[in-house]
């Protein structure tokens, strides 16, 4: 793909955190007294930040409370549901190793909020693999904005074209598209209703060490 750099979405594409995440949420909807949601329900609604999140599962438990009132607890059950039972999707740590030694500078490009993700990273021991992270909180936009993902390349010294984007969701499609930055897109994670096989990636993977034969 004459790849230089490789900007990875997190949640959903490196790392499994959806049990979590829908923890965070039902500890917040309890606390508010709301009717716990299901993990796969959230699994829904992951991939527009938590600013969205929250407004969704407000939305969907008939609460009139707005995203602003909740999000300092939110962000307090979130904090402290963030190390409970993430994983690293099969193949990813191997993938990361590989394509680190290939020489290729790799960086994050998450709607997680950013203070969130160096704990994460060094948690899952993953953090050395990359340069530079940029959060939902980073910049005033965030995907499927294409600018967080036009400063992920331009931390990383490399044109758009010349780096490749890693997601799962419409919500990276969209902000690769609009940047001019390829995008390979995972069959696991969060896709929603995205049809994959028709979302013109240049590849579509099951594990991210497919990415080495490419790049």
């Amino acid at each position: 793909m004459g790849i230089a750099a490789l900007v990875f979405d997190l949640d959903g594409t490196l790392v499994d955190s959806a049990e979590d995440i829908a923890e965070a949420i039902n500890r917040s909807l309890e606390e508010l007294s709301l009717s716990r949601v299901s993990e796969a329900t959230v699994r829904s609604w992951i991939g527009e930040g938590v600013r969205r999140l929250v407004a969704i599962a407000l939305a969907h438990a008939g609460s009139e409370r707005t995203p602003d009132e909740v999000m300092p607890l939110f962000m307090r059950h979130y904090h402290d549901c963030l190390l409970r039972s993430p994983r690293l999707y099969d193949g990813v740590a191997d993938a990361l190793q590989q394509l680190q030694a290939r020489g290729l500078p790799m960086a994050i490009c998450t709607n997680k909020p950013s203070a969130l993700v160096p704990p994460l990273l060094a948690h899952l021991g993953i953090a050395g693999y990359f340069a530079h992270i940029v959060g939902g909180d980073t910049l005033p936009q965030r995907k499927p904005s294409p600018e967080p993902v036009l400063h992920a390349a331009r931390l990383l010294g490399r044109a758009p074209a010349q780096c490749l984007m890693v997601g799962d969701s419409a919500t990276d499609l969209e902000a690769a598209n609009a940047a001019g930055m390829p995008i390979a897109l995972v069959r696991y994670g969060y896709p929603r209703d995205l049809d994959l096989d028709a979302a013109g990636a240049v590849a579509v993977i099951d594990d991210m060490r497919e990415l080495l034969a490419g790049v």
